[in-house]
């Protein structure tokens, strides 16, 4: 078959600052996907794109071609409205857990297609793998199923979706190209369009322990996201959320999903809970639901009912005994004071380094690992008081570790005690929010 580009001319193209074009990006995705365009190609386009950017258009074409490389999931059938949410990632970030079951209380379809972590941002699937019993993998019809009778699904997106994505994704992530937002939104938005939901929430995150650090850049990726969703027909709002200081105090695997379950509860921490119910209402409302208070389900245990028979569902024992970490380490205040600074990205690291989470795609992760905070970000402490509990399975991760929290901040530490200190607003920025 006679190619009718040259994967050389479109890296010149964009390399030099040209828009592609619709044909072009069409051919060079497919053309990736076949193994026509070698990886060292596309990683020199990938880095064309971080360097020149990419213009609305081109970014919703590639949007689609990664989108076409795959199947598409259909949920029209259920009976009931579809609405997702997805995290940009960030540091105890367990908001998925307890809100899958929350909003599908309400009688709305949750198809939540998750997956792992790498580096210092933690996976959905991962902390669920640490409920005995749990499998992430199902298939289609099994996820349909499961949103018909339970109304929540948590799972790995198939092979068959968006394809190209899944190469595209592993080669960035070893070329420095994963902080391009066009490669970033694309990325994210092909495998959510994909899945076939009808309204989709963005939670992107901003901070020290998210990708974008910059409120500006980071709504810049939620203004394309949004763009991208719209133009696919699909409902999609964004919040732009603080990720600065670590979600809740279970930073890990098993030690999040303990957390969430508190959540379900009725109790649990107060940022994890108010972030859940503002994405619950989001979610709702991208629905047509606006007239239901979230919090209520979660404290009268209508949404611990429904994590009940989600964990069920897909062969998780719900009563189980969450697996406990046989070596500890306490990280003690030299002083009186108040939590200054308890920086994400510092914590993410330690538990990344703890065993919490991969270098590379195919580690493996420590179910137990991770870091629980006794004392977080505003929070006064006494002299000799426990900060945090590092937790792991290899005795020999905890230097490491420790080394990760001093070494933060630019060697100022993940933790600084000052005299005074205040929590400002989780929810920073809503972008097309419903009224």
């Amino acid at each position: 078959m006679t190619e009718p580009f040259n994967a050389v001319d479109v890296i010149v193209a964009k390399r030099d600052g040209r828009a592609l074009s619709g044909p072009q990006i069409d051919w060079v995705i497919d053309a990736y996907t076949r193994g026509v365009v070698a990886d060292e190609q596309m990683s020199a386009l990938a880095m064309a794109i971080l360097l020149r950017g990419m213009k609305r258009e081109e970014i919703r074409r590639w949007t689609a071609a990664m989108l076409a490389s795959g199947d598409r999931l259909d949920f029209s059938d259920l009976g009931k409205q579809t609405v997702d949410k997805h995290s940009t990632g960030g540091v105890g970030d367990k908001i998925t857990l307890p809100l899958a079951p929350l909003v599908s209380v309400f009688g709305v379809a949750v198809p939540q297609l998750s997956g792992r972590g790498l580096g210092h941002t933690g996976g959905t699937l991962d902390k669920l793998e640490s409920i005995p019993g749990w499998r992430a993998s199902v298939t289609n019809a099994q996820m349909k199923d499961q949103l018909r009778d339970v109304g929540a699904v948590i799972c790995a997106a198939g092979s068959g979706l968006a394809p190209a994505d899944k190469k595209l994704y592993a080669l960035r992530d070893v070329t420095g190209t994963v902080e391009s937002i066009p490669l970033i939104a694309s990325s994210i938005m092909s495998k959510k369009i994909a899945e076939g939901t009808a309204a989709l929430v963005l939670d992107v995150k901003v901070g020290s322990g998210a990708f974008k650090r910059d409120i500006h850049e980071a709504a810049e990726l939620a203004e394309t996201l949004i763009d991208l969703g719209v133009a696919a027909g699909v409902d999609t709002s964004a919040l732009i959320t603080d990720m600065s200081t670590p979600l809740g105090r279970a930073i890990g695997n098993a030690n999040e999903v303990t957390e969430s379950v508190e959540v379900l509860a009725g109790g649990g921490p107060s940022d994890v809970i108010e972030l859940t119910v503002e994405l619950a209402r989001e979610m709702l409302a991208g629905a047509g639901i606006r007239d239901v208070d979230p919090s209520a389900a979660l404290a009268d245990g209508r949404a611990m009912d429904q994590w009940r028979r989600m964990i069920r569902a897909q062969g998780g024992d719900p009563d189980a005994p969450m697996p406990v970490a046989p070596h500890v380490e306490e990280l003690r205040a030299h002083r009186d004071g108040v939590i200054g600074r308890m920086d994400a990205l510092g914590v993410g690291i330690a538990a990344w380094r703890l065993g919490a989470g991969r270098a590379r795609k195919e580690d493996a992760v420590e179910a137990s690992a991770g870091i629980y905070l006794h004392k977080t970000f505003g929070e006064p402490v006494k002299r000799g008081d426990v900060i945090m509990t590092l937790h792991t399975e290899t005795p020999n991760r905890m230097q490491g570790a420790l080394d990760a929290l001093a070494e933060a901040h630019g060697g100022e530490g993940a933790v600084h005690i000052s005299t005074e200190a205040s929590r400002g607003p989780i929810v920073l920025q809503r972008l097309r929010t419903h009224e």
